[in-house]
């Protein structure tokens, strides 16, 4: 019989590149799948980078195959049965509850879930267990644009869609390397870009990264200035005259306390903070002011701050202030760093957050989930729970007793890394569910779940533009791994929740999620898995929660200019430039700030087996300008030892103009499985942004020093010493 090609969604990035995996015949005669790009999804036209095209290349390497578990993390892990293992995780959860306390357990997921994982772990923890304690590692990746959104507009939500890629005037790129961590999305944008020489592109980054060098104009600015640079380009617009004050007056509040703050940031004070030119200010201003059409691009050089929900704000303002918003090409658009972080924001995977674009801290929406749910009223709690900050915290006080890690390997990501590490090795039970064996996390682990990888299960993804597409399973898992929803759900009825985890199959737990999407911003309820396989990728809000059920999905949000706010008024914000948590200083005189490669993702469980991709990236570096490099006396290939008041790691040097001059670059994938000493999160703090709560990754103080250099001078002397005979 003839197997027809499936349909599927990569699972690396959040651009949600459409796939089709297609059976083949290998070397040795036996069945196996290639991958090529889907020509018919909406979102990449058949397109695929290098990850996408080699995700077959890892499926069967180092993978986990049985659950293992061990007393004590100074044990060796031994075999044990799935039903062995899941009591254990119902026992160790049960005992919890009774001497701690409901809070006592904390769970952290990912945005590398389907959606179907996030909806059932959420019913279990928030739900059944009744406590908020479930983070993801979307708290690192998109929370500050989810705050901001919400702040702004009234909800979450990117209001903009890939074809205005293809519709601006003026594409304004701030805290993304674009041409390597969403490749298929600047391939789109490049396109329209070189076709269309009145198409303008700002690129505003600290490095002049592969999407700066195709940029119109680069603006070099120094990290933490981007408040500064934003508020300075509205002075401009508002001293030109660049206003849409019908838009402002009907649709907005706010906007005299912004001009307000506004009239603080004049070219030459915004010039000299940021390290730019005046000239080059004025440039990115008239580009903006000439456009018809302005779109914003963002992702983790903004989110991944301090401030970065006031960075959020700041750059939305500036499309309030304009009217670029809900019309064709323009609009603020946070590209998604993971897969399906927009997914887990629909189902509620943050600890504060619900189903449905909801809230823990509002009772209507607790109860309407509770009703939902069927459970008793009261039982969903009303306070935030922590973050994963907060939660390591925890570990550190012993207020944490249980610790369940799915998805995610925080031994490399999260910040303060040597700290995490104390934290993790005080934790009295960690469970650790995931498809790869080892990680860095799993030295930290008690017992370790087998879970499904893509190609393995079935469920959905939701991207960037709010496009979900079915994610199809067409390999049997290897050994004994389960889809993480699945072993949610059996730990649920282990714990005597059975009839709120009857599901069969994912495709129910999908249905049952969507009812709590009706009337929702996220309104999803007329997509199940059965239309997805039938008529593609589906783009919400849905037509089903309109008057017009026929009526095709809005690809634009906000298109009325009416917002998801009270009164459907958007706000300004009133923000002033608050600068880095950790600013630089005589004892750490440089910037240390991190970012992804094209070939690699995250942390490497996926990639680092990939020949390929090992061979395009082969090791990590630190980038360091010229100028600071003669001062340390550090050429190209020098190892260096960075280091911060939290700890060091060393790189080799690469002394290059791509840098401004005081800051320093080293890629975030090596944890210590990789490289000796290259974390870079040993370097950096986990200050956070008050209202995302996402920590300061990007930016930290640190001081650079030439070990080769040392080195030589610790050998010189013995070089020169003359050998006596005994």
């Amino acid at each position: 019989m003839t197997v027809d090609c499936i349909k599927t969604v990569c699972p690396y990035c959040g651009v949600g590149c459409g796939l089709e995996a297609m059976p083949t015949a290998q070397r040795d005669g036996t069945p196996g799948w290639k991958i090529r790009g889907d020509r018919a999804h909406p979102s990449s036209q058949g397109m695929v980078c290098i990850k996408g095209a080699t995700v077959l290349d890892a499926i069967h390497q180092n993978r986990l195959l049985q659950p293992l578990y061990r007393e004590t993390l100074e044990q060796t892990f031994h075999p044990i049965s799935w039903d062995e293992a899941l009591d254990r995780v119902a026992t160790s959860i049960q005992t919890t509850q009774q001497v701690f306390g409901k809070d006592a357990i904390a769970v952290y997921g990912s945005g590398q879930f389907q959606t179907e994982d996030y909806y059932v772990a959420q019913k279990l923890v928030k739900g059944c267990l009744g406590t908020n304690n479930f983070d993801a590692n979307s708290r690192l990746c998109m929370s500050s644009a989810v705050s901001g959104y919400i702040q702004s507009l009234g909800a979450d939500g990117p209001p903009c869609c890939y074809d205005d890629l293809e519709l601006t005037d003026c594409a304004f790129l701030i805290g993304t390397n674009t041409a390597e961590c969403h490749p298929i999305i600047f391939n789109r944008l490049r396109k329209h870009h070189k076709a269309n020489p009145q198409v303008k592109m700002i690129v505003a980054d600290p490095r002049r990264t592969p999407t700066a060098g195709a940029a119109d104009l680069h603006l070099a600015l120094r990290p933490g200035t981007d408040i500064d640079l934003l508020n300075g380009i509205g002075h401009l617009l508002l001293q030109w005259g660049v206003v849409d004050d019908a838009f402002i007056q009907q649709h907005t509040h706010g906007f005299e306390d912004y001009r307000a703050v506004l009239q603080h940031y004049p070219p030459d004070v915004v010039a000299q903070r940021c390290g730019i030119e005046v000239a080059e200010l004025e440039t990115a201003a008239l580009y903006w002011a000439e456009s018809q059409a302005t779109l914003s691009l963002w992702s983790m050089g903004v989110n991944q701050s301090s401030e970065g929900t006031a960075k959020v704000r700041s750059l939305i303002n500036l499309h309030l202030m304009t009217g670029m918003i809900g019309k064709p090409g323009a609009g603020p658009f946070s590209l998604t760093g993971q897969p399906n972080a927009m997914g887990g924001r629909e189902a509620g995977g943050l600890s504060h957050l619900l189903p449905g674009y909801r809230s823990v801290k509002q009772a209507e929406h607790r109860h309407a989930v509770e009703a939902f749910w069927n459970l008793p009223a009261g039982q969903i709690s009303p306070h935030v729970g922590r973050t994963i900050w907060d939660t390591i915290e925890g570990l550190e006080t012993g207020d944490i007793q249980f610790l369940w890690i799915a998805a995610t390997n925080p031994v490399v990501s999260l910040p303060d890394l040597e700290r995490v590490k104390v934290a993790l090795g005080r934790s009295p039970f960690t469970v650790y569910q995931d498809a790869y064996y080892p990680t860095e996390t799993s030295s930290y682990a008690h017992l370790l779940l087998p879970a499904a990888q893509w190609s393995e299960k079935t469920g959905c993804m939701t991207n960037s533009e709010r496009v979900v597409t079915l994610s199809q399973g067409f390999q049997e898992p290897l050994g004994e791994a389960r889809p993480d929803w699945e072993i949610f759900a059996e730990v649920g009825r282990r714990l005597g929740f059975a009839e709120h985890f009857s599901f069969s199959t994912s495709a129910d737990v999908f249905a049952e999620f969507v009812q709590l999407t009706r009337d929702r911003p996220c309104a999803m309820t007329h997509i199940t898995h059965e239309r997805l396989k039938a008529d593609g990728p589906q783009q919400w809000p849905a037509p089903a929660t309109r008057s017009d059920p026929e009526a095709p999905p809005s690809t634009r949000l906000y298109t009325d200019h009416r917002f998801a706010t009270a009164d459907g008024r958007a706000n300004f914000g009133a923000l002033h430039a608050r600068g880095l948590a950790e600013p630089p200083d005589p004892d750490f005189p440089f910037i240390f700030t991190n970012g992804r490669l094209y070939g690699h993702w995250h942390t490497q469980t996926r990639t680092g087996h990939i020949e390929k991709i090992r061979q395009m990236h082969p090791e990590p570096f630190l980038e360091i300008h010229p100028r600071d490099a003669a001062a340390l006396g550090i050429e190209g290939g020098d190892v260096v030892e960075v280091r911060s008041r939290r700890g060091s790691a060393q790189f080799p040097a690469k002394v290059t103009r791509g840098i401004a001059p005081g800051t320093v670059f080293a890629p975030m994938h090596w944890g210590f499985l990789w490289a000796d000493h290259a974390e870079v999160n040993s370097l950096t703090h986990p200050i956070d942004c008050p209202d995302s709560r996402q920590p300061e990754l990007k930016a930290c103080a640190v001081q650079v020093i030439n070990v080769s250099a040392a080195r030589a001078a610790e050998i010189a002397p013995a070089l020169h010493t003359p050998v006596t005979s005994q």
